[in-house]
């Protein structure tokens, strides 16, 4: 279980012009332009489509092999009117039969919109594949999306209909399936299989995904991509792989390590209309709009800069849960449960620790679990400390939040007054901090890793920024060398490229800080060329906190 130890001593917005162009729209359409008396009802509305399905059925597509069943029907202000339908051929649902007829307030045709044009008929409606076969092909492909992850509780459900999506129509399978994977969570795929020759015609996720926006702590209003569940959205981004936040409900006693893994670890978030939290504590759904956020945008940065899709390189999520304990000052990543938990902070020197750069932090945990392994103790526990302090900036940075910028500051925003200083740890400069290094030595080892971090940390922001002053994102700098020397930096996106390599290529479980020159150096020279400017960098950055 690794931890952030703290020590503890003693979406966008509208624009202004964007939001009086939508408020007159709705007043114009919300004006009783057309008396409100004399406006078509959803009844009259039906009566006049039938009519015209009665006139135009040839034009429509419409057989006598055919039925229609309204789905929608929406009445403007206006009195026009749009009358949606569903279509089946001899009792068989049809994908892709759907229309919408349009009429004038007095009830006259506009036209239609129609999903397709193509005449619905086929010689036969008996299949050649069975429905057990067809649930059995279904069930693959549900495995097959899943990464061949064993599932649980599977049940298939196919459904003979006419698919008019793909081509010509023909006679098909839908098979909904669903189960369950290792933590609880539900997988489920609906799956098209040609009913003639047991092709898959096409398959699509069916759970529901919906976007959504939070009010955050930290992050101003952020987006959320979350779950259609019923009536209500929970809040898990199955574009992210599954990843969810629950609620711990102040409790200490769920999934501690190998029981989480088959059980549900917390109350997964729900809401009404897919806007959450309001900014502040007294709503308990705002720290989980954090902490999906800082999930949401870790995945991105480790998929977008690296190609690594998900903590583990195989496209699955890890969870949240929240409001863990009474007042406690921590946050940690499990691997037992493949899970990040975060404390609500005592509230006088720490708020709650869903913090964007906190959150990076934590799941990088997680990449160095399923990569170099790093052993949580010693100057290899010290270089996985460092690792998620690195990674967790430059999660910060690649976020490009403007209510919280990147800096090389961790955990500044969840420090109160009451802590004494203003972040958990200093990039520049670690030993702002009271007691992490700024440079090796032969006792480096015998630290806590959480200061031995310091060295890593250290040679990073002097590979980024370089030595001396500087501003970033209006936060001042002043990293000196433990040499004398200058170094001049090489920016934050060669210092990611360069230590992810060396994690992930190079480093094992008992990499020392001069094993870490090596990695970096190897990495250095693998992506830039031993005689790179790079490459000599990373030689001056180590020399500069003393390794090598």
């Amino acid at each position: 279980m690794s931890r952030i130890r703290l020590h503890v001593r003693g979406s966008r917005l509208a624009t202004a012009g964007a939001v009086t162009a939508t408020a007159t729209l709705l007043a114009a359409a919300l004006s009783p332009a057309a008396d409100a008396d004399d406006r078509p009802t959803r009844a009259g509305a039906i009566e006049n489509a039938a009519e015209v399905l009665a006139d135009r059925a040839e034009s429509l597509g419409l057989t006598t092999a055919q039925d229609t069943a309204v789905r929608d029907v929406i009445v403007d202000a206006d009195g026009t009117q749009h009358v949606r339908y569903d279509r089946t051929y001899r009792q068989l649902p049809v994908l892709g039969g759907d229309f919408v007829v349009h009429l004038a307030k007095d009830g006259t045709y506009r036209g239609a919109s129609r999903a397709t044009t193509r005449p619905i008929s086929l010689s036969s409606i008996a299949p050649s594949v069975s429905a057990p076969k067809a649930a059995d092909l279904a069930a693959n492909a549900l495995r097959a999306a899943n990464l061949g992850e064993t599932l649980k509780k599977l049940t298939a459900r196919p459904k003979l209909v006419v698919d008019a999506l793909h081509g010509a129509p023909k006679l098909a399978w839908r098979t909904d399936v669903v189960a369950q994977d290792s933590l609880g969570n539900p997988a489920a795929r609906t799956v098209l299989t040609d009913a003639r020759t047991g092709a898959q015609i096409d398959a699509w996720d069916s759970i529901e995904t919906a976007t959504g926006d939070g009010k955050s702590l930290y992050g101003g209003t952020v987006p959320l991509e979350t779950t259609v569940s019923g009536s209500t959205y929970q809040l898990k981004d199955p574009t992210r792989g599954g990843t969810y936040t629950g609620d711990a409900a102040n409790r200490t006693d769920l999934c501690v390590l190998a029981v989480c893994l088959n059980r549900a670890p917390a109350t997964v978030f729900t809401d009404a209309d897919n806007h959450w939290g309001t900014g502040t504590t007294a709503e308990r759904s705002t720290a989980a709009v954090d902490a999906q956020y800082g999930t949401d945008v870790t995945w991105d940065y480790y998929e977008d800069v690296h190609g690594r899709r998900g903590i583990a390189g195989d496209g699955k999520g890890s969870f949240n849960r929240v409001h863990y304990g009474k007042g406690y000052n921590n946050a940690f990543w499990d691997d037992s449960c493949f899970c990040m938990t975060y404390g609500d902070g005592d509230g006088t020197q720490l708020g709650p620790l869903v913090s964007l750069d906190v959150a990076g932090h934590e799941m990088t945990h997680g990449v160095t679990s399923k990569t170099a392994a790093l052993t949580y103790s010693g100057e290899s526990g010290g270089l996985n400390e460092a690792t998620s302090d690195i990674f967790g900036t430059l999660v910060e940075f690649h976020a490009g939040n403007a209510s919280d910028p990147g800096d090389y500051l961790i955990g500044e925003k969840i420090v109160r007054p009451g802590f004494g200083r203003s972040a958990l740890r200093y990039m520049d400069k670690p030993s702002k901090d009271g007691s992490s290094v700024d440079c090796w030595s032969a006792t480096t080892a015998a630290l806590d890793v959480h200061y031995s971090s310091g060295v890593g940390n250290h040679f990073a922001y002097l590979l980024a920024e370089g030595s001396g002053p500087k501003t970033v994102n209006g936060v001042s700098y002043n990293s000196p060398t433990c040499d004398g020397s200058s170094v001049t930096g090489i920016g934050r996106a060669k210092l990611g490229k360069i230590w992810y390599r060396a994690l992930t290529v190079y480093m094992t479980s008992s990499t020392n800080y001069a094993g870490a020159r090596t990695a970096t150096l190897n990495a250095a020279k693998d992506l830039y060329g031993a005689g790179s400017v790079e490459y000599g960098a990373v030689a001056a950055a180590w020399k500069a906190v003393k390794v090598g």
